[in-house]
């Protein structure tokens, strides 16, 4: 049985991950104690998970709220973990998107409704203000991507084939698949249609 590493799982469990994880075995990784992880780490320190040890990493919606220093820190601590074979998926909000909201003077707009309620593009860019008003500072957001920059971040931390799509509203996100071996084009859309939202 394959095994990925939920990274930054917060409550959630592989059901609400991508179909592809949907048979494999899952080790949950956070910084959180009460969401009760597998794993009490955070995403530049992952000392607990041995070297090679999982078939995938899974991060959605965590890299954002690294500073910007801290991101190739965090890839290369998913690449260590990783097998020969191994690959990433990362999803995080897509600035590009957001930001032509922003410049529609929408900032504080609701953008699109969660089942936390209304999301502006000011909590898009900088953390859901509802949370952090009540203490949760986890949820702030200290850096942000492109499609272009977030695939050129994989490849210049160790990730030899990527590939990644973005969606605009309502979703305001981008998707990337990274592989630490280098994979053809095929393996790669085989592998995001998998992975990647329908």
């Amino acid at each position: 049985m394959s095994t990925f590493l939920h990274v930054g799982c917060g409550p959630k469990h592989k059901d609400r991950t991508t179909r592809g994880f949907k048979d494999w075995d899952e080790l949950r990784l956070d910084i959180d104690a009460s969401v009760h992880p597998d794993i009490i780490g955070t995403m530049t320190e992952m000392s607990a998970v041995e070297n090679e040890s999982v078939d995938a990493v899974f991060s959605s919606h965590n890299i954002e709220h690294l500073f910007p220093h801290d991101v190739p820190i965090a890839l290369t601590e998913f690449h260590r973990v990783l097998k020969p074979d191994g690959f990433t998926v990362i999803t995080c909000p897509d600035l590009q998107s957001v930001c032509a909201l922003i410049a529609e003077d929408k900032l504080t707009e609701a953008a699109y409704t969660s089942p936390a309620g209304p999301i502006a593009p000011l909590d898009i860019l900088y953390g859901h203000r509802a949370q952090m008003a009540r203490g949760n500072l986890y949820m702030a957001h200290r850096c942000g991507f492109t499609l272009k920059v977030l695939m050129g971040t994989l490849q210049a931390n160790g990730f030899k084939s990527v590939i990644a799509s973005r969606r605009e509203g309502p979703f305001f996100d981008l998707w990337a698949l990274a592989s630490k071996s280098e994979l053809s084009e095929d393996a790669l859309k085989n592998l995001a249609k998998d992975h990647f939202p329908g």
